[in-house]
């Protein structure tokens, strides 16, 4: 009897070591906070700056819902995975409810605070430090308003769920494009990868000193591979690879995910009681876009929505871009009528079914570090 048991759990050990997946807890998150930019925003710059125009939002949402994107973005199937709402962005004060949790990410935001203005350089005023106020203040005032009862009882978390919740970071990639914006070589932008890193690393110990212990942490993508990039920054033929893709590019993204994780590492071992996940979107983007045939895609360096030339991509006609032409208002860049088989929807941001592509290969737990699906993220 006892050699049939200890036969039972080996067994069951030798399955957990093979599919870690099978056998991780579950969480139950009771909420998220999100900190981030485009790729993770849920309205916060729509809120401040105006929407992004439809047809933005299209496919899920029906109508512009402060997502660069034809629908749900990465953080809503996480959301989703976890039974919780979608996120309302911070900066927004319609209809907003935050009773489980909020996002503080706003397109165009960088790590480092930025050095001019939005409509000097496009990057949002948002940034990551500013993210930290904006949470910091909510912590505090969240709980005092919440004392009130009635309504407010309703549309603010629970001070336990600052200890509980997930706290998700897709931040970076505007840091590393700013150096291209100003002609910096692979070497200047390398060089100045250290002190981003830096400030992203003192972000999480202030979360962890506001009492966050759960940490979900995406790397960047694939630069060379995106639209915009290659239209704006473009390269010699003799540094475009097999698939379409910008070497020296990608090389500053590789460069920056691989310090990402060193620092990941780092504070593994610095925030003792936190659990980190860090998560490999660099290779799981890279895989769509350079897989995209095989996997059901189509035309992966071309924008689904924007306005002429090789990438479908104009930094000056943007998706949703409109024109009065004698009183009448045209819409420029428009959508395709094939999004649903599409990986880029504007040059610079992924389609819903791209996304939810993407969030399945996240959630398999492959492309993590330790390799668990997101519902078992408070694993140590």
């Amino acid at each position: 009897m006892e050699t049939n048991l200890m036969l039972i759990k080996c067994v069951l050990l030798a399955s957990c070591l093979i599919h870690p997946r099978a056998c991780s807890p579950s969480c139950n998150f009771p909420a998220i906070f999100n900190f981030g930019d485009s790729n993770s925003d849920t309205g916060g710059l729509s809120a401040a700056f105006g929407q992004a125009p439809y047809p933005n939002g299209q496919t899920f949402f029906h109508s512009p819902s402060g997502r660069f994107s034809d629908g749900r973005l990465i953080i809503d199937f996480i959301a989703e995975e976890l039974g919780l709402p979608y996120l309302n962005a911070f900066l927004d004060s319609i209809g907003s409810n935050f009773s489980h949790g909020a996002n503080f990410a706003t397109a165009g935001s960088t790590v480092r605070p930025p050095n001019a203005t939005i409509a000097q350089s496009g990057v949002s005023p948002i940034s990551l430090d500013v993210q930290l106020v904006q949470f910091s203040d909510f912590i505090t005032r969240s709980q005092l308003i919440r004392n009130r009862g009635g309504v407010f009882k309703k549309l603010l978390p629970k001070k336990e769920y600052f200890s509980q919740a997930l706290y998700t970071f897709d931040i970076g990639q505007n840091d590393l494009t700013a150096g291209l914006k100003l002609n910096m070589t692979t070497d200047q932008i390398k060089a100045y990868i250290p002190n981003v890193l830096d400030q992203f690393s003192n972000a999480i110990r202030k979360v962890y000193s506001k009492g966050g212990r759960r940490f979900w942490i995406h790397n960047t993508a694939p630069l060379g591979c995106l639209p915009y990039v290659l239209d704006r920054f473009p390269v010699p033929a003799s540094q475009i690879d097999n698939h379409g893709c910008a070497i020296p590019r990608n090389e500053i993204a590789r460069y920056y995910n691989s310090e990402l994780r060193r620092r990941v590492i780092e504070l593994r071992k610095e925030l003792s009681e936190a659990a980190f996940t860090y998560v490999d979107i660099y290779s799981i983007k890279l895989t769509l876009i350079t897989q995209a045939k095989k996997l059901g895609f189509r035309y992966p360096l071309v924008a689904c929505c924007g306005h002429g030339g090789k990438y479908n991509f104009n930094k000056l006609i943007k998706c949703g871009a409109k024109v009065m032409i004698k009183g009448k208002e045209i819409v420029l860049a428009k959508s395709c009528n094939d999004v649903s088989f599409r990986v880029s929807w504007d040059g610079i941001h992924f389609t819903e079914t791209a996304n939810s592509w993407i969030f399945q290969q996240i959630n398999d737990g492959a492309f993590s570090d330790p390799p668990l699906p997101v519902k078992s993220a408070c694993t140590r």
